[in-house]
């Protein structure tokens, strides 16, 4: 998922996200999962809301794709909704919900969290001023191994950074099983050592690798969300393991590492659901990517808090690979007739 390092605490993507495909409607207050549902309190108005969206920073395509569907559901069910943007930073991010917690005017809050222990006390602010309050994407808390609220009284739609690092590791050895080479070298080039997040989602893909018949993980490296970075992480990886079989990476870094591999018999596989990733796996370039309907999450997310603030029963626990095909892993069968939801 396109989402660049600039003093968050989260690393991505890009990145998971375990319901059934059939997400709940708000009005049932039950998931696959038997989560508890919560309610709005007795009263509550319906009518015309607001919602503020905290989003990662306008100028990320992901962010702008999550933005479009809470927009476009705002205005198809009376309400309206504002982005504030922090770009990237995570404190600017926190007195930004803070100030919309002070002017009273919104109803809802749907927060992209760019660190989420951060704005845990500005969440708290929030909800004990009344206000809806929504996770989208990323966990707001330290634990990265569930999709439930980390802070009583909020909804989450997640991508679960440990299932996201699983499907990863299971799509690796996937590849590997469609190569049927015993060993099966893989190389994972993980986003940022330095973020909790992302050592969690590696931690999960490296576990999962471990568990395939003849699978070897030769290279672990630093490979980032850029192009750039990871060409040079392919190109470090290619000088100590030539006869790699399988590179899994961020989508950007994937797109980096394609043209250092070229003309190589490489399965590369992907984490980030954006039009250019769809399109690699659709045309055969790519194995797999980890994909998720970003635009349908911001959607989603508009859908869950309206409801809640209009009264309605929803449920608190919900997860993004609800909202796409095959669980969220984009193989050529699974991603057919989709074309993604965002550009890099």
């Amino acid at each position: 998922m396109q989402i660049r390092k600039k003093g968050l605490a989260l690393g991505v993507v890009a990145g998971a996200l375990a319901l059934s495909t059939a997400c709940v409607a708000p009005e049932s207050g039950t998931t696959a999962t038997g989560s508890s549902s919560t309610a709005a309190p007795a009263g509550a108005a319906a009518g015309h809301k607001r919602i503020a969206f905290f989003g990662f920073a306008r100028a990320n395509s992901f962010a702008a794709a999550t933005w479009s569907g809470i927009e476009e559901y705002a205005k198809a069910n009376d309400a309206e909704a504002e982005f504030f943007d922090p770009n990237f930073d995570a404190q600017t991010q926190v007195q930004q919900i803070q100030d919309a917690v002070t002017s009273k005017r919104f109803d809802v809050f749907v927060v992209q969290a760019n660190d989420g222990a951060a704005v845990v006390p500005a969440v708290k602010q929030a909800l004990a001023a009344g206000i809806t309050v929504v996770a989208e994407f990323t966990p707001v808390g330290t634990r990265y191994d569930t999709p439930d609220p980390q802070v009583p009284g909020m909804i989450t739609l997640l991508d679960v950074p440990v299932d996201n690092g699983r499907k990863l590791g299971e799509l690796g050895v996937a590849a590997c099983e469609s190569k049927k080479l015993d060993p099966c070298e893989v190389a994972y080039l993980e986003g940022f050592k330095s973020l909790p997040l992302d050592n969690a989602r590696t931690e999960a893909a490296v576990k999962a690798l471990s568990a395939g018949a003849g699978v070897k993980l030769v290279a672990q490296v630093e490979g980032g969300y850029t192009k750039e970075s990871g060409r040079k992480a392919m190109q470090d990886v290619l000088q100590s393991q030539p006869g790699v079989d399988v590179v899994i990476g961020s989508s950007q870094a994937i797109a980096g590492a394609e043209a250092v591999v070229k003309g190589k018999d490489v399965q590369l596989i992907g984490n980030g659901g954006s039009h250019q990733a769809v399109q690699a796996v659709t045309a055969g370039r790519w194995f797999a990517t980890y994909y998720i309907p970003e635009k349908t999450a911001g959607a989603k997310a508009a859908e869950l808090g309206l409801a809640k603030a209009r009264g309605q029963n929803v449920s608190a626990t919900n997860s993004e690979t609800a909202l796409a095909p095959n669980d969220g892993k984009g193989t050529k069968e699974g991603l057919a007739g989709i074309q993604g939801e965002y550009d890099e």
